[in-house]
């Protein structure tokens, strides 16, 4: 998570939401990401779904059953959607996000009868310092 929270500032730097991922197998980080969705000019650019990408495309698979996703933010509905169709092993979270999250709030997406794969979700994971990256990153925005 550590790594994850390096990225979210990065992220916070280049005037994004500072949201960091990393996807870790066999206790190697193998692909990382932040936010680009400013950056992108993409509303899809959301860390979570760029380190699905790199990952799936270094280890030449969509299935990525036997990695765990580092993320500093509960994943919102979208992220959780392509966690499900990655099958990520692991989800282990920072924050929690009351009103745009999609796994512990909103819809729920791994509760879902439709929903074909649930990680095992782990949420609050150095939850104050991810959080205070997001109060600090809205707060400079809207002063």
């Amino acid at each position: 998570m550590d790594e994850a929270l390096k990225i979210a500032s990065q992220a916070k730097n280049s005037g994004d939401v500072p949201v960091g991922a990393v996807i870790v197998m066999d206790n190697k980080i193998i692909a990382k990401a932040g936010n680009r969705v400013e950056i992108d000019h993409d509303p899809t650019a959301h860390a979570e779904m760029l380190v699905i990408k790199e990952a799936g495309k270094i280890l030449k698979s969509t299935i990525l059953n036997q990695c765990s996703l580092y993320v500093t933010l509960e994943p919102c509905s979208m992220c959780a959607q392509a966690i499900a169709f990655a099958r990520i092993k692991h989800l282990y979270f920072g924050a929690y996000d009351p009103k745009g999250g999609g796994v512990l709030h909103g819809p729920r997406i791994f509760n879902q009868p439709t929903c074909h794969h649930k990680p095992e979700v782990y949420g609050g994971i150095m939850e104050s310092r991810a959080s205070d990256l997001l109060k600090d990153f809205f707060r400079n925005l809207r002063p």
